[in-house]
């Protein structure tokens, strides 16, 4: 088994697995390509010869650039808020963001009419909408948890919960009222769904998920000391408050455009930095990157059997990342029962 002395290795496994699952997510799916005809179209990289190099890079080379990063986001994402609130079963839902970005979508499409649904605008306002959704209910959280010596963890952790379930609620009055062709929408857009991916989205999705991962980075010692308590963070100069926030923004804007991007992926923030920290230890330094792989992995490899499973048809990536971490979810549950 590999240990923390060989993050190396680690890195390098799950990089070749991430490629691997990367050139059969090209070729697999309801239309076959053969591995040569992959390897010509990313070699020519002309979309216009024949249907293999259309398909490649019209849609499953965004597809998968999609999932990569997504998957990246939430990975990270996880890792994060597990250092910052030390505690083994936080996630980026933690904070509200996954539930206000779904609100917001499901907002969008109740405004949006039905005719708009298959148009490019219409995709403009659902991201848009789960976007600020997600950034609202982020903010609503971080305000209920500020008080007037400093940040309350427990207060926000609650905050978190409350903000989830009143924006489930407030999704379950709009299902309510929209007729049949929205509640589809709004029903497919919760499970979670890379099959709209574009090369834009994913240049949206590039610049936040780039602003955290290097802010986490900077940042990686500061963790490290806060896994220790606030109090040792404060006395070892570390500026407890500020780092705080700053993180929690930043997981915000990255979750709320992976979220408006694709949808809602359950589970993959969560799994992913505990995947890893079996191999490498608490260690954020090695944590943060390989969290980052890892996500990016299980998305891919999740969206890769949605689309396989039913083959033509295919499933929302979300169904399968729930299904893996529900049961993934209750070992945890019970493994760190007596530090809850």
């Amino acid at each position: 088994m590999l240990t923390s002395k060989s993050p190396n290795a680690v890195y390098l496994i799950l990089s070749v697995a991430l490629l691997g699952t990367g050139l059969l997510y090209l070729t697999q799916g309801a239309f076959t390509i053969p591995w040569k005809h992959v390897l010509q179209a990313l070699w020519t990289s002309d979309a216009t010869n024949d249907l293999s190099q259309t398909i490649i890079w019209d849609i499953r080379l965004p597809r998968l650039a999609l999932a990569s990063l997504s998957g990246a986001v939430l990975g990270l994402s996880g890792s994060v808020m597990q250092s910052l609130f030390r505690n083994p079963l936080a996630d980026p839902s933690l904070i509200g963001v996954t539930a206000g970005a779904s609100l917001g979508a499901s907002l969008a499409i109740f405004l949006t009419s039905s005719q708009l649904y298959s148009t490019q605008s219409s995709l403009i306002i659902l991201s848009g909408g789960a976007f600020c959704g997600g950034l609202l209910a982020s903010l609503l959280v971080y305000l209920l948890a500020k008080t007037a010596t400093g940040f309350s963890v427990s207060t926000m952790l609650l905050a978190g919960i409350a903000v989830t379930a009143f924006a489930g609620s407030i999704g379950n009055v709009l299902e309510f009222f929209v007729d049949n062709t929205a509640l589809r929408r709004i029903s497919l857009w919760r499970m979670g769904g890379l099959d709209a991916a574009t090369s834009a989205q994913v240049t949206m999705l590039l610049i936040p998920a780039a602003g955290l991962a290097i802010l986490s980075w900077r940042m990686r010692t500061a963790l490290n000391l806060m896994l220790l308590g606030d109090a040792h963070a404060r006395f070892l100069g570390v500026h407890v408050m500020r780092v705080r926030i700053l993180l929690i923004i930043a997981v915000a804007v990255g979750v709320s455009t992976s979220v408006a991007m694709g949808g809602t992926m359950a589970f993959v923030g969560l799994m992913a930095p505990h995947f890893v920290r079996l191999l490498l230890g608490p260690d954020n330094v090695t944590l943060l990157p390989a969290s980052a792989l890892m996500g990016a992995l299980l998305l891919t490899a999740s969206d890769l059997v949605a689309r396989l499973i039913i083959a033509p048809s295919e499933i929302p990536a979300g169904v399968v990342t729930a299904l893996l971490g529900v049961p993934f979810f209750l070992f945890l549950l019970r493994r760190h029962r007596n530090a809850l």
